[in-house]
């Protein structure tokens, strides 16, 4: 074994009372919601929008993030190897929830619905949107990937790297004597790392080019392509994680990445294409009239 080897063997459970336990992983998706909420929160200062529409934002996107979470891993990996499970049992989909189960891929896709549901009741546009979550979203996933080293899940393969992880509480070496448990590429933190250099390098493209604002869906496209095309590659030193990916030529989250991909080359190039937007306060001018005229028909009742 080398000697900068870690054995990560991380109680997955935070605390416990009686059947009831709070787990690190749950404690990194709060930590990731609050983090995504306090930038969305300067963002929109920064911007002139009022704080309920951080509000709306907040509900709509976090509602979306988990049911798509949810729904995306019970669809797209099934439980047990069995692909087809959830579609002949999709009530288990709700009641199954306590078993686990969230897929980032599934998430995107909720995301982007509570985008739409919320620029459609706060007459922003939906690329607007999209551009705003773009600074947050990275961030927030490498915090919950850190979620996933402390549930000792999608573990990388095994390497002969000196910075390997022993993973003694993985499914797959949970059975050995810890001296058997190989040593494994630490797959969540180069996940991790990659989202924290993606979101600086939006950070610094909103904050310091104002593209957020001069460049409609950029900064999205910046995101998909950071995101997916990070997990694309890093896939290759994973574990699969369901037994049927075993059959295919790419894994499960190698396949659902590639729209994204693409959907990412495709809005900077459009981005790139269009006249840079000079009026760049024009769309939460917009917004704050809509305000203006909802407060006064309130006032009015």
């Amino acid at each position: 074994m080398n000697i900068l080897t870690i054995t990560w063997d991380w109680n997955p459970i935070l605390f416990q009372i009686g059947d009831f336990d709070i787990r690190w992983y749950g404690l990194m998706w709060a930590v990731a919601i609050l983090a995504a909420e306090r930038i969305c929160h300067f963002t929109f200062k920064h911007e002139g929008l009022p704080p309920q529409t951080l509000e709306s934002a907040f509900i709509w996107i976090v509602l979306g993030t988990f049911v798509g979470a949810r729904v995306g891993h019970c669809l797209f990996y099934g439980v047990d190897g069995d692909f087809w499970y959830f579609y002949k049992n999709p009530l288990e989909i709700i009641t199954g929830i306590r078993d686990g189960g969230m897929a980032s891929h599934g998430a995107t896709l909720g995301i982007f619905l509570g985008i739409w549901i919320f620029c459609k009741r706060n007459r922003l546009p939906f690329i607007w949107g999209l551009d705003r979550i773009a600074i947050v979203a990275p961030l927030s996933g490498a915090i919950i990937r850190l979620g996933n080293l402390f549930n000792s899940e999608i573990v990388g393969m095994p390497t002969d790297m000196p910075w390997g992880f022993l993973f003694p509480r993985c499914m797959e070496d949970r059975y050995l004597e810890l001296a058997d448990v190989p040593a494994r590429h630490p797959a969540q933190l180069y996940e991790a790392l990659c989202y924290v250099l993606v979101s600086l390098f939006i950070l610094w493209l909103y904050y310091r080019k104002d593209l957020g604002r001069r460049r409609p869906g950029l900064l999205f496209g910046v995101a998909m392509i950071g995101i997916f095309l990070s997990r694309f590659f890093i896939e290759f030193c994973k574990e699969r994680q369901v037994a049927f990916e075993d059959f295919l030529p790419l894994d499960m989250g190698q396949m659902l990445s590639i729209p994204f991909i693409i959907l990412g080359v495709v809005m900077i190039a459009v981005a790139l294409k269009r006249p840079a937007v000079t009026d760049v306060d024009a769309v939460v001018a917009n917004a704050n009239r809509f305000y203006a005229s909802e407060a006064k028909k309130k006032n009015k009742r």
